[in-house]
C-alpha cells in the first residue's frame, strides 16, 4: 500500500471510518465499555450509541487512533510512509510529509510504532543471537554493561525467518540466557561469537556453535552470526541517519518498527495487519 493506493482506496474520511469499523467489527458494532451488541448507530456524529450502558462511543475507542484530531487519511498515509521507509523516517520529514506539525507527528508515529509490537511462537530451527550497543560516542571498552552512554540491544534470528529484538539492562549471560530460553524452541541450533554471556547453551539447546570473531573467523560450515549483524546494520543506519539520536526511554519502540517492517518485509498484506493490530484485532 503506498500513498497513491491509500487516497485512491480512502479518499474521504467517511471512507476510512467505515473501513475501520469493518475491520474491526465486520459491520455489526460493539461497544467497548459493556461489550453489548445492542447498538444504534448515529449516522450524523459518526459514533454509535449503546443501549444496555447508556453510553456512545466510536470505532477509535481503545486503539491508537482513540481522542486523534487528526483526519484518518492523514493516519493511514503515515502507516504507509512509515511501512514502506526501510531506514525509518523521522517525525520532521514525516510532520511535513502529511502537513501536520512535528510534535502532531511524533505522537502519531510513537503509536503506530505501538501497533507494531509482536508477539510470536518459539524461534525454530537456526537461530542466530548477538549484542549490539545502540547510542552516543563509547567511552571505554567492555561489553558487559552499559559502554558509556550506549544501550545494549539483544537480538536473536531465526535463518530465514523472524527477528526478535529489545534494549536489555545488561548484556550478559544472566541477562540474555533467560530470553534465549523464552523464545527459542529447545530443539534449536544456536549460532553466535565467542561470547562468554553464551556459554553452556549447548547444555539447554540442541546445539551451540561459535564463530570465533577475535580471530577474524566469520563464517564455519553453517555457522555464522551474518543474519543478525545486517538487521543491526538496519537499525544503526535507520537511527542515526534518520532519527539521530533516540533516547533509552523510547529505543525499545523504534526497535519494535524495525522488527516489524523486518518480519513483514514479504507480506503484502503489511498495511492490512497494521490496521487491525491498530484496532487491537
Amino acid at each position: 500500500m503506498n500513498i497513491a493506493d491509500v487516497y485512491k482506496q480512502f479518499p474521504t474520511q467517511d471512507s476510512c471510518i467505515a473501513h475501520l469499523e469493518n475491520v474491526r467489527w465486520h459491520g455489526k458494532p460493539i461497544c467497548p465499555y459493556c461489550k453489548s451488541t445492542k447498538v444504534t448507530s448515529l449516522k450524523k456524529e459518526k459514533r454509535h450509541h449503546c443501549n444496555n450502558c447508556n453510553t456512545s462511543f466510536s470505532v477509535t475507542v481503545a486503539t491508537i487512533f482513540h481522542k486523534t484530531k487528526v483526519d484518518f487519511q492523514k493516519w493511514f498515509v503515515a502507516i504507509s510512509l512509515i511501512l514502506n521507509a526501510k531506514k525509518g523516517i523521522s517525525a520532521r520529514q514525516l510532520s511535513r510529509d502529511i502537513s501536520v506539525n512535528k510534535d502532531t507527528a511524533w505522537y502519531m508515529a510513537m503509536r503506530i510504532r505501538r501497533a507494531m509490537k509482536e508477539y510470536g511462537e518459539l524461534l525454530q530451527g537456526i537461530v542466530e543471537v548477538d549484542e549490539t550497543f545502540v547510542g552516543g560516542k563509547t567511552h571505554g571498552k567492555g561489553r558487559g554493561y552499559m559502554q558509556g552512554n550506549k544501550t545494549p540491544v539483544f537480538g536473536m534470528v531465526e535463518r530465514n525467518g523472524v527477528v526478535r529484538a529489545k534494549p536489555v539492562k545488561h548484556a550478559n549471560g544472566k541477562t540474555l540466557k533467560p530470553i534465549i530460553r523464552q523464545n527459542v524452541s529447545r530443539d534449536a541450533i544456536i549460532m553466535s561469537d565467542e561470547f562468554g554471556g553464551y556459554k553452556d547453551l549447548k547444555l539447554e539447546f540442541k546445539d551451540h556453535k561459535i564463530v570465533v570473531h577475535s580471530k577474524k573467523q566469520y563464517v564455519s560450515g553453517i555457522a555464522h552470526t551474518n543474519t543478525i549483524e545486517g538487521f543491526w546494520a538496519l537499525l544503526k543506519r535507520g537511527i542515526m541517519g534518520q532519527y539521530h539520536q533516540v533516547s533509552a526511554r523510547h529505543l525499545g519502540k523504534y526497535v519494535d518498527e524495525f522488527c516489524y517492517r523486518y518480519n513483514n518485509r514479504k507480506n503484502d498484506a503489511v498495511f492490512q495487519l497494521t490496521i487491525s493490530k491498530a484496532l487491537g484485532v
